[in-house]
């Protein structure tokens, strides 16, 4: 029992904040050798022709502010184009987008999902490079620009762009923690980029280079982390571009965020079955180290872990001769404390910051296990519920 408590807090440890270490340490020894990259080339006549995608649904609250966001975005003359997909819009989505020639508007009253969708879409898209962004973020005006400079380098697949969350003073733990969280994710996937490759890229905004694209089959969950990791199983780097970003509002609450985390974890589940091959280090070494790192453990064991290890330490505990275990225990059920009042604060709409952190990452760790049980029992449909954002 020593043993396993041990090996699971260890494991533990290395998902949520050992991995992260590790991997700082490294790229400050690989900059001392190799030192910092250099500029990359930001020349019109060197960047490639490009189409912005977006999938709307039902999204007429957000749609005009999208697409004058769209239009804003600085680039090439003559070598971007705009193509709205709105399948299955039931408001008046379609009919907002019909009013601007700029954008070439594909529509289909049968609603089969977002992935369908981008695969109908895509038969639309000549160009060098295609950059995906969801309909409720919006870009900073150079996005395209920061992105789209790397494919000069022939060893890049896919390019991943960072993902920011709006939240202000008075945010709740939804809000506060899904920014801490991706302030966290922004950093790890700079320092996975600057080793080799960004493990996936997350739907908010990502590209991939036109040739390379590759039909993902039509119940994918996580569309955009699978048709990026596809490209980087042939040998391609997908780079991390943190200037080039996507805001967005938090979900309206934690239910909402929950609702979000859980279809999260399930295609988590669905995805490490489909990339099997990942977990063979010889063809990838750097890029398999990367992703069960990054993403496998966080997906699969480490919340079954953390229950094992807290039942565990109450039972090794129980000894009154057993101090060591005894601390441990008291801190485990403090921080699970911190996280229920957590949770008592915010049924109170009391903010009380310090507690958004447990209370989040406990949210989060039961979304896994809620997203396997749900893959594993009633499997998780790639046409989902959109979730609520603050407006």
């Amino acid at each position: 029992m020593k043993i396993i408590l041990v090996l699971s807090l260890i494991i533990v440890f290395y998902t949520f904040a050992g991995y992260g270490i590790l991997l700082y340490f490294i790229i400050r020894v690989k900059r001392i050798f190799k030192g910092h990259k250099q500029t990359i080339d930001e020349h019109p006549d060197s960047l490639p022709t490009c189409t912005l995608v977006v999938a709307a649904y039902n999204e007429q609250g957000f749609i005009k502010e999208k697409i004058a966001n769209s239009l804003l975005l600085k680039y090439p003359a003559g070598k971007l184009n705009l193509v709205f997909i709105t399948d299955g819009s039931s408001d008046d989505t379609p009919n907002i987008i019909a009013q601007y020639p700029q954008i070439q508007l594909l529509h289909q009253p049968q609603r089969a999902g977002k992935i369908a969708a981008i695969h109908r879409a895509m038969d639309y898209v000549h160009t060098d490079a295609v950059v995906f962004t969801d309909a409720n973020t919006f870009l900073n005006k150079d996005a395209l620009i920061k992105i789209c400079r790397h494919y000069a380098d022939e060893t890049v697949g896919a390019v991943a762009g960072e993902k920011r969350v709006h939240f202000d003073e008075s945010a709740d733990a939804s809000a506060a923690g899904e920014g801490f969280y991706w302030k966290y994710e922004s950093a790890l996937k700079k320092w996975d980029s600057e080793l080799y490759s960004v493990v996936g890229a997350a739907g908010e905004l990502f590209s991939v280079r036109r040739s390379l694209y590759q039909p993902v089959p039509a119940d994918t969950v996580l569309d955009d982390f699978m048709i990026s990791m596809l490209i980087a199983k042939k040998g391609y780097r997908i780079v991390y571009e943190p200037e080039a970003y996507a805001t967005e509002t938090a979900s309206e609450n934690v239910a909402e965020e929950l609702k979000r985390k859980i279809r999260i974890a399930a295609g988590g589940i669905q995805s490490v079955l489909r990339l099997k091959s990942l977990f063979n280090p010889f063809p990838y070494p750097v890029l398999s180290l990367q992703y069960i790192s990054h993403r496998v453990l966080r997906w699969t064991v480490t919340p079954f872990l953390l229950i094992l290890s807290f039942l565990l330490n109450i039972v090794l505990a129980i000894d009154p001769g057993t101090i060591g275990y005894q601390l441990l225990l008291f801190a485990q059920v403090l921080f699970y404390v911190l996280a229920i009042l957590g949770f008592i604060m915010e049924k109170k709409q009391l903010r009380i910051k310090i507690l958004f952190i447990p209370y989040y990452f406990c949210v989060m760790n039961y979304a896994v296990l809620a997203g396997i049980i749900r893959y594993f029992t009633t499997k998780q449909s790639a046409v989902w519920e959109k979730v609520q954002r603050k407006q």
